[in-house]
């Protein structure tokens, strides 16, 4: 596709998100089967923002879930970049007035303190890099009206990133079951979604090899420090109102998402 022509499209989603607007699905002109020229869009806005004095802190998983795949059409995950803008510490107040059609999943991030370079990578890679597990909730805010959305029109939002928060307790992998671990997300005292770490590709590690390898063919790594948002451990929910989401991840504690107007 055109350079100028995945220039303006990514120009829409961009206006999109500065105002608070959604626009209609971008796949009608980058086509449902082009994943380069969708990743290609994601990448142009990542520049910008990169060039503005951003910094990348990691990069988040989506379409884990099998179900989802299905449903779009694809066999494989999507990525995202993550920026300090974006993160939010446990119960830190994140202005709904910032966002546009919000919704929360819970997941399991990980911090890595080894860079992942090599072409194909290993459970044992991934665990030797990883310093620690840490609960999180995942903000995420599609552009395109309605989360009218296929896989291009996500990968091409960055993914339909917007926000991540940070829980505070920090878990070594030897002391956890990835796969095992049960999740409860709830607000208001009622339970909105349930899950375990199995929801995440069999296990969160795969999302993560998945995600090196990826990263590594396309020349940007994974390095020390990143964060590594692995995958949604249950169904997303909806924001829409002001309040406060908490999601126990057994093993790894609580967080909690502050939605503030």
């Amino acid at each position: 596709m055109q350079q100028e022509k995945l220039k303006a499209i990514a120009a829409r989603l961009k206006k999109a998100e500065i105002g608070r607007q959604v626009i209609a699905p971008v796949r009608g002109d980058i086509g449902l089967d082009d994943m380069q020229s969708a990743y290609a869009v994601q990448q142009i806005n990542v520049d910008a923002r990169v060039a503005r004095g951003e910094r990348i802190v990691g990069r988040k998983i989506g379409l884990t879930s099998l179900a989802v795949q299905k449903q779009l059409g694809v066999d494989q995950p999507d990525f995202g970049a993550l920026f300090a803008s974006m993160a939010y510490g446990d119960a830190q107040p994140i202005s709904l007035s910032k966002l546009i059609q919000p919704k929360v999943e819970a997941e399991i991030a990980l911090v890595l303190k080894r860079d992942l370079t090599y072409e194909r990578h290993t459970f044992a890679d991934l665990i030797g890099a990883t310093d620690c597990a840490v609960a999180a909730l995942e903000v995420v805010d599609s552009r395109i009206e309605n989360w009218d959305i296929k896989f291009v029109d996500t990968v091409a939002d960055n993914a339909s990133s917007a926000a991540f928060v940070m829980g505070a307790r920090p878990v070594r992998l030897s002391q956890l079951d990835l796969a095992a671990c049960a999740m409860a997300l709830e607000s208001r005292g009622e339970v909105l979604s349930t899950g375990s770490g199995a929801a995440c590709l069999g296990n969160p590690l795969n999302a993560a090899v998945w995600l090196a390898d990826r990263m590594a063919a396309l020349g940007t790594p994974l390095r020390a420090g990143d964060v590594v948002l692995t995958g949604a451990l249950g169904p997303m929910v909806a924001v829409t109102q002001p309040g406060t989401y908490a999601a126990a991840i057994e093993g790894l504690g609580s967080v909690r998402a502050t939605f503030i107007e």
